[in-house]
């Protein structure tokens, strides 16, 4: 360890736990180090990892927007290629079906290669096959073009999480949901541009290929921020015996069973999701006969209260730890979709739809943290399980609820994301690591949130 002097001096220079990791990881190795030399690495450590966190940032906004565009387009396409809602129905399916192929294909590429080649390389495919849609003239050119544009989605989001994982680490505190209230914004900023774009008259095309060199430049200009292969010198330390294994050298072959637990969880919250996209507005608006403007503020409520969330979730994942954050977040969840579900009265039903966004807003980049940490040599293929399993459940959320309205009354039939809410809750000691130090994988590594002091680890 360093001289308590030097260490204090060092201190000054800023307040950032990352660097003082890699100081005292440093240090350890060449004890002869000067203080000025200790300055420049710090410095150096604290800019690598700022571009790094700026340039995930990037690329989950352009994921957001790019998949955004798509969808303000989608009425456009759909005239274009002269299909009808129930063919652009079977055909979204080709879209999942995509995007699931591209999470599993990706994440031992990731994991092989780096995510500092795969994400630019993702997300170049990504912005191409965003303007495939446009160009479709009937419903196979469509399906093809879902199909690719499904798969460079699928591609984006694993390696993007997984070099998410790699900028968490360096950081050693909860930084994961703050990346995915970046996804959100995305979304937000294509339907603004979307509309825009729309009313100056231009074609899909016109408009999805401008999107798509965007999305190219972005990739061009944020790739050589992103970190590459050990590019913060963070020591490793698996969390679990698979991990272990990994970092001794010998190959893991099969997914460690907690890691499908982790999916399995994931699965039933953004089915959740899922559930709230395609349904909260039909809610007010069949249930209660609220107006169509009215009830589309069921839906804004809930992507609102996502989005600020995500925003804040950091800053309680590391004062109190990633399990607390999915227990209660369930538990609000499933409060406030029950109290959604059983009233009469309109603002009370926003109410319980905002409470079910904010519940469920730190969920899901929880289970994406847990996943990535468990074997660092792996993030990649266990963010892809986490992320395949959870897109199906998103994908089937609403699917399931239509059948389920021909045997009761659609707000009752939202008890079943209410019962996932509760085993969400109830098996949060999953995100619980083993064989690891509560406070650097519990509660942000003894992150800073004030710079005054170590953060409190998670009640164990």
């Amino acid at each position: 360890m360093l001289p308590a002097s030097r260490t204090a001096s060092v201190i000054c220079l800023s307040r950032s736990v990352p660097a003082i990791t890699q100081i005292e990881h440093r240090s350890r190795s060449n004890s002869k180090l000067s203080k000025a030399e200790l300055v420049r690495y710090v410095r150096s450590v604290e800019r690598t990892l700022r571009l790094g966190r700026l340039a995930t940032f990037a690329y989950f906004v352009l994921n957001g927007f790019l998949m955004g565009m798509w969808i303000v387009h989608i009425p456009d396409i759909e005239h274009r290629a002269g299909i009808s809602h129930a063919v652009l129905g079977w055909l979204l399916l080709l879209l999942g079906a995509g995007a699931f192929a591209g999470m599993q294909l990706v994440g031992p590429l990731t994991d092989r290669f780096g995510a500092r080649t795969v994400v630019p390389l993702s997300a170049a495919l990504c912005s191409a096959g965003v303007v495939l849609p446009g160009w479709a003239a009937n419903a196979w050119t469509l399906g093809a073009a879902l199909l690719v544009l499904g798969l460079g989605n699928g591609c984006l989001d694993v390696s993007m999480n997984a070099h998410a994982i790699q900028v968490e680490r360096g950081y050693q505190r909860p930084v994961m949901s703050a990346f995915h209230a970046a996804f959100s914004i995305g979304g937000v900023l294509a339907a603004l541009v979307g509309a825009r774009m729309l009313s100056w008259g231009w074609s899909p095309v016109a408009n999805l290929g401008t999107v798509a060199l965007l999305g190219l430049a972005i990739a061009v200009v944020a790739t050589p921020a992103l970190l590459g292969p050990g590019g913060t010198d963070v020591p490793e330390t698996p969390e679990t015996p698979d991990g272990a294994a990994a970092a001794k050298g010998r190959r893991r072959t099969r997914t460690p069973r907690r890691i499908w637990g982790l999916a399995t969880l994931a699965l039933m919250v953004m089915l959740c999701e899922g559930v709230a996209n395609d349904w909260s507005t039909l809610h007010l608006r069949n249930v209660l006969g609220a107006p169509a403007a009215t009830a589309a503020l069921a839906y804004g409520a809930f992507s609102t209260a996502m989005t600020i969330g995500r925003l804040l979730t950091d800053r309680v994942a590391a004062r109190f730890g990633s399990v607390a954050v999915l227990r209660y977040g369930a538990s609000a969840a499933a409060l406030g979709l029950t109290a959604a579900s059983l009233s009469s009265s309109i603002p009370l039903t926003l109410i319980g739809w905002t409470l079910f966004g904010a519940g469920l807003s730190g969920c899901v980049p929880q289970l994406f943290s847990a996943a990535g940490h468990a074997d660092p040599d792996a993030a990649g293929a266990n963010v892809s399980r986490v992320a395949g399993l959870g897109y199906v459940g998103m994908l089937a959320g609403p699917a399931i609820i239509g059948p389920l309205t021909q045997l009761m009354p659609l707000h009752l039939t939202f008890f079943l994301p209410v019962a996932f809410c509760a085993v969400a809750a109830a098996t949060a000691g999953l995100l619980r690591p083993r064989n690891a130090a509560p406070a650097r994988l519990e509660a942000g590594g003894g992150a800073t949130d004030s710079g005054k002091g170590p953060a409190r680890a998670a009640p164990r």
